[in-house]
C-alpha cells in the first residue's frame, strides 16, 4: 500500500516523499505546516472555512493546515506581532528540513489513527494558490488564503482550547 500512496504524492500532486517503509512528505518544499490540537483545529475550520485554510489532514489528536513554504518561519513573528507570544503553546509549525506522516489518499482506507485528509489537496491543480500565505493588504480578488488570519485564528483556538480543558479539571469552589 506504501508504494501506492507515494505514488499518489509524486505522480498525482508532485510532492516530494522522504523514502522509506512510511510514506512521509517533506515540508519546505511545496508547502510547511501548522500542527494544533484537533479540537482547535476544528473551530478553526469552522470559523474560517474551506477557503480560509486550504488544505487540511488529521492525525490523531492534531490538526494540521498546509500553509506556503516559507510560513512555518513566519510564525514566531506572527504571533508576537499579533501579541500572541507565549500563549499560544500548542501551536507548533513544520517547515525546511521537516517531514510530516502523509494522509492517506482521500477513498483510500487504511490502519486505525493513520494520517487522513479532512481537506484534502486537488490532484493535477497546483496547490500553492489554495495555500494561506502572507498576502499584500487588500490581496484582491484571487489571494489564496492569508496565513495571518490563520496564525491569528489558531492562536485563537489554542488558547481558548487550554482555558476551557483548565476550567474542565478544576473542581467548583462554593462559598
Amino acid at each position: 500500500m506504501g508504494s501506492r500512496i507515494q505514488r499518489w504524492y509524486e505522480e498525482e500532486l508532485g510532492w516530494a516523499v522522504v523514502p522509506g517503509a512510511q510514506v512521509r512528505l517533506r515540508t519546505g518544499l511545496r508547502f510547511d505546516v501548522l500542527e494544533l490540537p484537533a479540537v482547535a483545529g476544528y473551530a478553526v475550520c469552522g470559523r474560517l472555512g474551506a477557503r480560509g485554510t486550504g488544505p487540511v489532514a488529521l492525525q490523531g489528536d492534531t490538526l494540521r493546515f498546509l500553509v506556503a513554504a516559507g510560513g512555518a518561519d513566519e510564525l514566531p513573528g506572527l504571533l508576537d506581532w499579533l501579541e500572541w507570544g507565549a500563549l499560544a503553546r500548542d501551536l507548533r509549525a513544520v517547515g525546511a528540513g521537516g517531514a510530516i506522516d502523509a494522509p492517506l489518499p482521500p477513498g483510500l482506507p487504511g490502519p486505525r489513527g493513520a494520517a487522513v485528509w479532512l481537506r484534502p489537496p486537488e490532484p493535477g491543480c497546483e496547490v500553492e494558490p489554495t495555500l494561506p500565505a502572507l498576502t499584500t493588504l487588500g490581496g484582491g480578488m484571487n489571494a489564496g488564503p492569508d496565513l495571518v488570519r490563520l496564525v491569528d485564528a489558531a492562536a485563537n483556538e489554542c488558547h481558548r482550547a487550554r482555558l476551557l480543558n483548565a476550567t474542565a479539571s478544576q473542581p467548583l469552589a462554593f462559598s
